[in-house]
């Protein structure tokens, strides 16, 4: 058993990450900027990089508009587009209040994947003008990824620029997180001996990340009638007739899942479940002791919500669980999208896909969990952890290689030839970063306080 100093010393442990933001952020006022990356020898350079030297590659682009990513870096831009409506585990905070997390999901891109990434986020919560707007982003990125966008909204706005965009969208939320989870509960499975057609999964919280999840770990072999959802009301099932109108997600959970027919709430769900899959109210009291208790035994526990996950990971133990992740990376076995996307938009854009395929984000969950076999699997280490550089140029390589396969990549590489670039593209990242704090350019943060 945990003595109440050992819990209160984790406790201080899992504070100290916001204390040191709200010294660190006004200290960096910022996180990013725009560094050039061509040679300046001189100012006569300048004639080459601007008028006039640059009106030929301009026309060039006119002429032959696939040149684009000859003559820019646009296959290499991201825009990170957010409304701030539903902003990590704070709800609807607005727009410049998501643009810390949002330019914290720019560096995250730049250091774990090389990929430059744009935070850019609209005063506007109507869907028609957020897709409207990401659709005239096109012409200067090669990728948009979405983020923090309330439900069922961000479903809508999802399928709609995969439909009409002629680049990738992605919104983390969804695909990015069922990568990762995916890639988690492979390898949860593995050690606990249980097969995914097998075992009983309950999601609880039934938003864009659980509903992304659930259709991910099906597509990868879950039997639906296995799998309950849950959300603020209670089970999803057939009688849930509320939501057939304005939340067609859920309704169509209530038709396909929940083979049981039960009828009840998160407690009653994780009688006998193999496997939780938790994305809802910070914690930590949101999830009981005692219902992890009347689990199967060798349950597997995913509790993700941010920035508190829903029960502490070793309360979950003391009530039985044998494998408990979290969002966190100050416990073991983080769950956390910084595993996906960095990867995952670094494999899409070195083959210059036109989207971002489920096949091609089990492909990165199968590679995820594949990096973590490989390096020494366990019960505390379930997929890579973020310091573990190899893992996204694999990543980037299943991607891009499941892009070429499935006919939506412009460019054709083989896996040696897709390493090599990923590997070269992150490196020179991580390089720059050194030799910008090498020199100071990037200021030694000072002492906490």
């Amino acid at each position: 058993m945990t003595t109440n100093l050992n819990e209160e010393e984790l406790i201080k442990k899992a504070e100290q990450p916001g204390k040191d933001a709200m010294q660190l952020h006004p200290f960096y006022k910022g996180k990013i900027e725009i560094a050039p990356k061509c040679c300046v020898r001189d100012f006569d350079d300048f004639a080459i990089w601007y008028t006039p030297g640059v009106a030929k590659p301009c026309l060039d682009i006119r002429d032959n508009p696939e040149t684009v990513f000859q003559h820019t870096n646009k296959a290499n831009f991201v825009a990170v587009v957010s409304d701030g409506t539903r902003v990590l585990g704070l709800g609807d905070i607005g727009p410049e209040a998501g643009l810390p997390v949002m330019e914290g999901k720019a560096i995250l891109f730049k250091y774990l994947g090389g990929v430059d990434a744009f935070p850019i986020c609209v005063d506007t919560k109507d869907p028609d003008e957020i897709i409207d707007f990401v659709l005239k982003l096109q012409p200067t990125f090669g990728g948009v990824n979405l983020e923090d966008l309330s439900q069922p909204k961000c479903f809508r706005i999802l399928s709609e620029l995969r439909q009409k965009a002629r680049i990738p969208i992605w919104h983390d939320d969804q695909q990015g997180t069922a990568a990762v989870t995916l890639a988690g509960l492979i390898n949860a499975l593995k050690i606990v001996g249980k097969k995914i057609n097998k075992v009983k999964i309950v999601f609880n919280g039934a938003g864009a990340s659980n509903i992304a999840i659930s259709r991910l770990i099906m597509a990868a072999g879950a039997d639906p009638k296995k799998i309950i959802l849950i959300d603020s009301k209670g089970s999803l099932h057939a009688g849930r007739t509320d939501l057939k109108d304005k939340y067609k997600e859920k309704w169509h959970y209530c038709e396909t899942t929940n083979g049981e027919g039960l009828v009840g709430d998160l407690n009653a769900a994780l009688k006998g479940a193999d496997v939780m899959i938790s994305l809802s109210k910070s914690g930590p009291d949101v999830i009981k002791p005692e219902w992890i208790s009347g689990m199967a035994d060798n349950s597997i526990v995913f509790v993700c919500a941010n920035p508190v996950p829903e029960i502490w990971p070793w309360k979950a133990k003391e009530a039985g669980a044998r494998i408990v992740a979290t969002g966190r990376s100050d416990f073991a076995n983080q769950v956390n999208n910084s595993l996906g996307f960095p990867g995952i938009f670094r494999g899409t854009l070195d083959v210059m896909a036109t989207t971002i395929t489920d096949e091609m984000c089990i492909a990165a969950s199968y590679e995820l969990a594949k990096t973590a076999e490989d390096i020494g699997m366990h019960e505390d280490y379930l997929i890579p952890k973020m310091d573990e550089w190899q893992v996204f140029p694999r990543e980037a390589v299943a991607v891009g290689q499941k892009a070429i396969e499935q006919g939506v990549a412009r460019l054709k590489l083989s896996p040696k030839e897709a390493f090599n670039i990923a590997e070269t593209m992150i490196s020179r990242a991580r390089r720059q970063y050194s030799a910008l704090y090498d020199a100071g350019i990037i200021a030694a943060p000072p002492e906490r306080t």
